[in-house]
């Protein structure tokens, strides 16, 4: 049965996004826009390329010149890319161009240097008259003036590579957001460090919340661990509040040491949800305490990094200025699934080389080395009937690991 109290993973990702807007833009130079959101569409500065240019490495030549067959042609001079020939070719002239070059005046045709044989300034050229041939025109890729890329459009390397042949210096980018991330509770160390007793485990969720955000394209930064006292809670959700997104590992049960939605209320803080019908991931909550945003992600490892998907991702993109939603697709199952309960779930999955795809065998929400293993989650809706092999399940992706 359905908890009113608990809404569903849409649901509550609606109301996280309703509670965020975009980042206010800047302006940076084209070493700083990798991996932002344009705020601004990128718009040629001048033509690409800017005149008729070769393709290859070979001869420039008037195609008229090649209709009566190989005759020989005289070598007049050489165009070279960044050095172009000073005249126009005439009847019966070639010229010797590099690739990119500029095509000179009177030429329409490149002919490529494997169809050429050469003796002293006597060229001749195994090609027929195809105007045109070889060369690029001038506008190929893009024309002074063009909308290269929308705004929301995120800045791959290709991206950036494109925004510097638009010869554009800066852009208009909503700024990465940064994010503190803090682990709380008694019972963690850091890796590498001694447990100073035998209850206490690694805390292995931040660091990967770290290489997402990174991935995703925010800028982490780690606050580590805060003990299970109100007052170092309180503490580290304050220097929190120096970046556009503080994200919490843990302590947002109901035992009494956990401290993190008490001191978050005590402040001031007003939950959007408090929890969520998922498995797993129930313990995920949403806030907003003196405008700085909260996102709470469970202790167990897998719920949170799951929950980082569904929840922090789009964060990161509305803040961001991109498009603020997670992409399913669909795939056949290689295995029978059991009806679901009333919590919509997750199941870390692999697919097979025809596409199909399975559950892994261990689905506890503790087990990292099976998150590992998987390249995909099955999401299966709350209440859903038993599936039969070869029926269609909505999958995510898990590449952003890549």
């Amino acid at each position: 049965m359905s908890d009113p109290a608990m809404p569903a993973v849409d649901a509550a990702l609606d109301a996280m996004l309703a509670a965020l807007s975009p980042l206010v833009p800047v302006e940076r130079p084209l070493a700083d826009c990798g991996g932002a959101f344009l705020a601004k569409p990128l718009v040629a500065q001048w033509t690409q390329p800017p005149f008729a240019a070769s393709a290859m490495d070979g001869y420039a030549v008037r195609s008229a010149d090649l209709a009566a067959g190989p005759e020989a042609l005289r070598l007049v001079g050489e165009a070279a890319a960044g050095h172009a020939f000073s005249r126009q070719v005439g009847p019966g002239e070639a010229v010797r161009i590099s690739t990119g070059a500029p095509v000179p005046d009177g030429a329409d045709q490149v002919v490529m240097q494997e169809k050429a044989s050469r003796s002293g300034d006597a060229v001749r050229l195994a090609d027929t008259s195809r105007p045109m041939a070889n060369i690029r025109p001038a506008g190929t890729d893009f024309s002074r003036g063009d909308r290269l890329l929308e705004a929301g459009r995120r800045l791959s390397p290709d991206a950036v590579a494109l925004a510097a042949a638009a010869r554009v210096a800066t852009l208009h980018i909503h700024p990465r957001p940064r994010v503190a991330i803090l682990a709380t509770g008694d019972e963690l160390v850091e890796p590498g460090e001694p447990a100073a007793g035998p209850s206490q485990i690694v805390n292995s969720v931040a660091p990967g919340l770290v290489e997402l955000v990174r991935i995703w394209g925010g800028e982490p930064v780690y606050l580590g661990i805060a003990r299970d006292r109100p007052e170092a809670v309180r503490d580290a959700l304050y220097h929190g509040r120096d970046g556009d997104l503080t994200v919490t590992v843990g302590g947002a049960s109901v035992g009494g040491h956990d401290h993190l939605r008490a001191v978050f209320q005590a402040d001031g803080g007003r939950f959007a949800f408090e929890r969520i019908a998922a498995r797993p991931g129930k313990p995920t909550w949403f806030g907003i305490v003196e405008g700085h945003p909260v996102l709470g992600l469970p202790g167990n490892p897998v719920s949170a990094l799951v929950m980082a998907r569904l929840f922090l991702r789009p964060a990161l993109a509305r803040l961001g200025g991109g498009a603020a939603v997670a992409v399913f697709a669909q795939a056949p199952l290689a295995v029978a699934l059991e009806a679901n309960d009333w919590r919509e779930t997750y199941l870390r999955a692999t697919r097979d080389d025809a596409g199909h795809v399975a559950p892994l065998p261990n689905q506890d929400s503790s087990a990292l080395s099976a998150l590992v293993q998987a390249d995909c989650l099955i999401r299966r809706p709350a209440g859903a009937q038993a599936m039969a092999v070869g029926e269609r399940v909505e999958i995510l992706s898990l590449s952003d690991r890549a």
